[in-house]
């Protein structure tokens, strides 16, 4: 346990040397370490509790998940039995469920038809004998398709997991470092934003679903009439965006949805100098809208944000170019904002702030100050039992615990990991285990000094045997450090992730850092009695 060849030496000191040179950027000015190459510009990104920012806490609309999927169990019965060719009356949809009513003639491949469109639901474990639908006959030619919780619940998982990708893409388009962005339970979304200490442009962003759909005026109906419920069956009255709120009546068929846009840019009108939005479309988009105003030369068409008017300008002429412009008395700040909700794409439901909070950067600076007092504290204290107690290899181990903090903060560097108040805790905590696996060997080398060994002997037994003890519970610690990071949520992960890399380099610095320290030292000094 003692040899070590030269190579192997040389490759533990330089791997110690390599991870801890990786924390040096952090302690130069960011624009300093800017001019450096692009590899060596990785340094530790600090959390919302220690440089100040945002938080909200956004809850996904279950009741429109429920309702979406509803409408969309509705829709695919039309589409099947009119396929199938099959005769239907008093097709609506029911808090749970939707109900549609076959003549007895043709119930029984009504219901072979729209069995199909029950499917199983799969989990992480695979199906678990669920399904999306329960059809069944009601009697008198009714057929009920309820929707089970289970699938509800799916339902909600997946709009979170798509919902959050459009989060993190706004969020980016806003220019802030490091957002944190995660699920939290099973319809709730967590946001912090480092840094940024007004959080309104923030809630404007995320506050809309941003579901844009370009549809046809109903010029047939006076909006006037139209709002004392005499408005066609396929039209409905929608306000407009701006005060003062004008109604206009429009249709309900999407000729071009949001979804068929692939850019949207903030820009200025070159005839009024005004703010616009340029936007393009895809190729399907492009043929979609074209075909529109081709057709409808002349009419007045809406550009609908989240059932509100941004405007209703005329068809001129037919608009091919697979671009246009949207504008609206927009302001600089307007523009640019529905030009990042467009690029971003439109959220599958509304997301509600249920919680807001702002961290000053004062209080960030002084969770900085009393983390520092604490880790400052805790690490003398460590280390002057350490001398007491062990003198000379105490020294050892207190220079393998140096190196192995600045190891830890070396590998957060590397990964540009996010240091909360928890992480540094984390890494006060991981002081203690390092020492604790140099009390290890080194009281197994006090046994085995009374045991009666030799000197040399007892330091070789002291560490071959104390290894699997030391392997024993660093690895039962770092699997609670796993289960904390992928069950735990913010500053519990931040937490786990100190904890989990420390551990890592604890192994390291006792087994081959310290071992290699004392080995050097025998081999010097050749003792015939060990200061332990």
């Amino acid at each position: 346990m003692l040899y070590f060849t030269r190579w192997k030496a040389l490759a533990i000191i330089l791997t110690a040397l390599v991870v801890c040179l990786c924390a040096v950027p952090n302690f130069f000015p960011e624009a300093t370490v800017k001019g450096w190459p692009a590899w060596a510009q990785r340094r530790l990104v600090l959390g919302l509790d220690l440089q100040g920012g945002s938080y909200l806490l956004l809850e996904v609309d279950s009741n429109y998940v429920k309702k979406d999927k509803l409408d969309q169990v509705r829709d695919d019965v039309r589409r099947t039995l009119r396929e199938a060719k099959i005769g239907y009356t008093g097709l609506a949809s029911r808090p749970d469920s939707v109900e549609v009513r076959v003549k007895d003639t043709d119930l029984q491949n009504a219901l072979s038809k729209l069995q199909d469109l029950s499917q199983p639901l799969t989990g992480l474990l695979g199906s678990n004998g669920q399904r999306s639908l329960d059809v069944s006959d009601a009697g008198g030619g009714l057929i009920r398709l309820a929707v089970p919780q289970a699938a509800i619940t799916e339902r909600i998982r997946q709009t979170i997991d798509q919902s959050i990708q459009i989060v993190e893409r706004r969020v980016n388009e806003l220019g802030t470092v490091e957002p944190l962005i995660q699920r939290q339970g099973t319809d709730r979304i967590l946001v912090q934003v480092p840094g940024l200490q007004d959080p309104t442009q923030l809630k404007n962003i995320l506050g809309k679903t941003a579901k844009m759909e370009f549809r046809m005026v109903d010029t047939t109906v006076p909006p006037d009439q139209a709002l004392q419920g005499r408005a066609p069956p396929d039209s409905e009255v929608l306000m407009s965006s701006t005060a003062p709120k004008i109604p206009y009546v429009i249709k309900k068929q999407v000729l071009v949805s949001g979804g068929d846009l692939t850019d949207a840019q903030p820009g200025f009108d070159p005839r009024t100098s005004e703010p616009v939005v340029n936007f393009r479309f895809n190729s399907a988009g492009s043929r979609k809208f074209s075909q529109a105003t081709s057709e409808n030369v002349g009419q007045p068409f809406a550009i609908v944000l989240d059932n509100e008017v941004i405007s209703a300008p005329v068809i001129r002429e037919p608009i091919t170019g697979g671009s246009g412009q949207i504008s609206g008395n927009f302001t600089v700040q307007s523009a640019n904002d529905l030009a990042i909700l467009l690029r971003a794409g439109a959220l599958p439901a509304p997301l509600t702030i249920i919680e807001e909070r702002t961290v000053g950067p004062g209080l960030g600076q002084d969770s900085i100050e009393k983390g520092e007092l604490a880790a400052y504290v805790g690490s003398i204290m460590v280390i002057v039992f350490m001398l007491l107690t062990y003198r000379l290899f105490g020294v050892f181990a207190n220079i393998a615990v140096a190196i192995n903090v600045a190891m830890i903060f070396g590998l957060l560097s590397l990964l540009s990991a996010t240091l909360t108040l928890p992480g540094i805790a984390g890494i006060v905590l991981t002081v203690g285990i390092a020492v604790d696996s140099n009390v290890l060997i080194y009281e197994r080398i006090r046994e085995e000094l009374r045991g009666g060994r030799t000197a040399i002997s007892a330091i070789d037994a002291g560490f071959k045997r104390a290894l699997s003890t030391i392997l024993d519970s660093n690895i039962t610690t770092f699997i609670a450090a796993a289960v904390l990071f992928y069950i735990g949520t913010g500053p519990v992960r931040g937490f786990a992730v100190t904890l989990g890399i420390g551990i890592i380099t604890t192994v390291f610095t006792a087994f081959t850092l310290t071992r290699l320290i004392v080995a050097g030292w025998v081999r010097w000094k050749r003792p015939q009695s060990v200061p332990i």
